[in-house]
C-alpha cells in the first residue's frame, strides 16, 4: 500500500510539473546572398525584442473585417536585433566553397551558443529566390531555425 501511494505521489508530481511548464519559441534567420562577384549581403538575424502578434491581427467574418486595431504596419518593426555577418556564396570566380564552409562554421557556432543557453533546435525551413535567367543575377537563400525552450 505504501508503495502504491508513493508511486501515485510521484506520478502526480510529474503531471503537475509538466502542466506548469511554458514553451517559448525563438526564430533565427540566415539570409545568404546569391549575387555574383560577392557584392551581396549575407547575415544571420536574431530579434532581441518581442512583439505581440495579436496587436497586428484582424479577423474577417462574413466577408467583413473586424474592427481595425490602432496600429500601423511600421509599428511591427523591431529596433533591437543582432546581425552576424556571413560570407556570400559567390565570389568573382563563381561559387566559393570556402565561403560556404565558413558560413556553416558560423551557423554551427550560433546554434551551439543558443543550445548552451537552453534552446533546443525544433524545426528548420528554407527557401530560395534564385536567379531568374539572363540579366537577373540576383537571389537569396533564406533559412529559418526555430528553437524552443521549456521553462
Amino acid at each position: 500500500m505504501k508503495k502504491l501511494l508513493f508511486i501515485a505521489i510521484i506520478a502526480f508530481g510529474f503531471v503537475f510539473e509538466s502542466q506548469a511548464q511554458t514553451v517559448h519559441y525563438k526564430v533565427i534567420t540566415s539570409v545568404e546572398s546569391i549575387v555574383p562577384m560577392g557584392i551581396g549581403r549575407s547575415r544571420i538575424i536574431e530579434e532581441k525584442a518581442s512583439i505581440d502578434a495579436e496587436a497586428f491581427t484582424t479577423e474577417r467574418t462574413d466577408g467583413k473585417k473586424s474592427k481595425q486595431k490602432d496600429v500601423k504596419r511600421s509599428d511591427a518593426k523591431v529596433d533591437k536585433f543582432a546581425e552576424t555577418k556571413l560570407l556570400n556564396f559567390y565570389s568573382i570566380a563563381g561559387i566559393n566553397f570556402q565561403n560556404i564552409a565558413s558560413n556553416d562554421a558560423l551557423t554551427s557556432s550560433k546554434i551551439n551558443t543558443l543550445s548552451a543557453e537552453g534552446w533546443e533546435l525544433a524545426f528548420v525551413t528554407s527557401g530560395v529566390e534564385s536567379d531568374s535567367g539572363k540579366g537577373d543575377g540576383n537571389g537569396i537563400y533564406i533559412t529559418r531555425y526555430i528553437f524552443k525552450k521549456v521553462n
